[in-house]
């Protein structure tokens, strides 16, 4: 049997990463890096193409760059293989332990795929395009949701092209751009709008997302944390790779490593050539800190709470909008940590049963970014 025919079994995975790392190889041999206006500058060239479409599983954590992104699938890909083999170093299970990884990151990869192949003449008017919100959103979210199968991989990534990426096209185009809002509003708004759509259309149509009969594997060496200093720490990696559902210190790791190297050799690459990549690191991660502590008792009652949300939200937006202080960067993860979790659980909780609860997170996300972000600016005197 062909092996890309088996993601359960860890094949197709593998394979799509051993591409994109000969890919890593042809830029290197390739020359000097190009920085991110170079790139948006010849999107018409089908290497230049290629690496924006790549940068994209790296977008949501506004890294845009193909490094990050090889590294968040390598760290992720060595965090399933871990998590299927029980090994302790795994860190938190991937994927919530439900052994979904090579299902949600192909369905997320062919939703990425089909959206460029629909959506990607948007790039031709020179301004940015949200071409990777399919990544991180409906498809990912179907597979946690109705499970594995190749009929709920592809149903999700066909409804995460046709119905999330022009969603989210609409907003940044017609509501971000003329009212100067962060785009990240458009593109999370687009995401929960598409999906409340998708999911009540799997809800009359059932039979679209009926699973395969594969069962999941469990995770094999779950414990009870301890939600001690350590417990903390690792939490707070984890939160970096929580947005793509993938919620593991490996994957976290590899994201980092991946944006670091990316601006070592050219600065002005990742971060849309802001050069503000590190500020931006440091507020995301006190942003996890500040909230996996102060949230600590809700980690405890529930096993899980989205302190992730202002890392790929407010406090990059805010960065991005008002610069690198550290001003700006103290407040928008302190609010956003304080005011983005409790609001995300609270409509989550509204949400009907056959609605995945990450259109909850989105939702937080947008709304947060809106009333925080302009705060952030007159706290830290640049005005609105």
């Amino acid at each position: 049997m062909n092996m890309l025919l088996l993601p359960n079994r860890q094949r197709s995975p593998v394979l799509i990463l051993a591409c994109l790392l000969l890919l890593l190889v042809a830029f290197l041999a390739h020359g000097r890096w190009p920085d991110y206006a170079q790139l948006a500058a010849t999107l018409d060239q089908p290497l230049s193409r290629l690496r924006w479409i790549v940068g994209d599983i790296s977008e949501v954590a506004f890294y845009k760059h193909e490094l990050p992104a090889l590294g968040l699938l390598l760290g992720a890909c060595l965090g399933h293989w871990a998590h299927v083999r029980g090994y302790r170093w795994q860190g938190f299970a991937i994927c919530y332990g439900s052994g979904l990884w090579p299902w949600v990151f192909t369905s997320s990869l062919l939703g990425l795929l089909l959206s460029h192949a629909l959506w990607g003449w948007t790039l031709a008017s020179g301004t940015w395009q949200p071409t990777f919100v399919a990544f991180v959103s409906l498809p990912a979210a179907m597979v946690l949701l109705f499970g594995a199968g190749w009929r709920v991989a592809i149903t999700g990534a066909l409804l995460g092209a046709l119905l999330v990426t022009p969603a989210s096209l609409l907003m940044v185009n017609y509501l971000c751009y003329p009212l100067q809002l962060p785009v990240v509003v458009g593109n999370v708004s687009g995401m929960a709008l598409a999906s409340l759509v998708a999911f009540l259309l799997c809800k009359r149509f059932p039979s679209w997302v009926r699973p395969s009969h594969e069962s999941a594997d469990p995770d094999p060496v779950a414990v009870q944390p301890d939600y001690g200093v350590v417990w903390t720490l690792r939490r707070v990696l984890a939160d970096f790779s929580e947005a793509p559902f993938f919620g593991n210190e490996l994957a976290s790791l590899g994201l980092l490593l991946g944006a670091l190297l990316a601006y070592m050799l050219v600065p002005a690459a990742p971060v849309y050539g802001s050069l503000l990549l590190m500020p931006m690191i440091a507020g995301q991660a006190l942003a996890s800190l500040v909230g996996v502590v102060f949230w600590r008792r809700q980690w405890q009652a529930r096993g899980w709470y989205p302190t992730y949300i202002p890392i790929v939200s407010i406090v990059p937006a805010a960065v991005l909008t008002h610069g690198g202080s550290w001003q700006v960067v103290v407040a928008s993860a302190v609010l956003g940590a304080l005011v983005a979790p409790p609001l995300a659980v609270a409509i989550t909780q509204r949400l009907p049963t056959y609605m995945h609860g990450y259109i909850g997170n989105v939702l937080s996300m947008a709304i947060s970014t809106l009333a925080i972000v302009p705060l952030v600016g007159m706290l830290a005197g640049g005005g609105v």
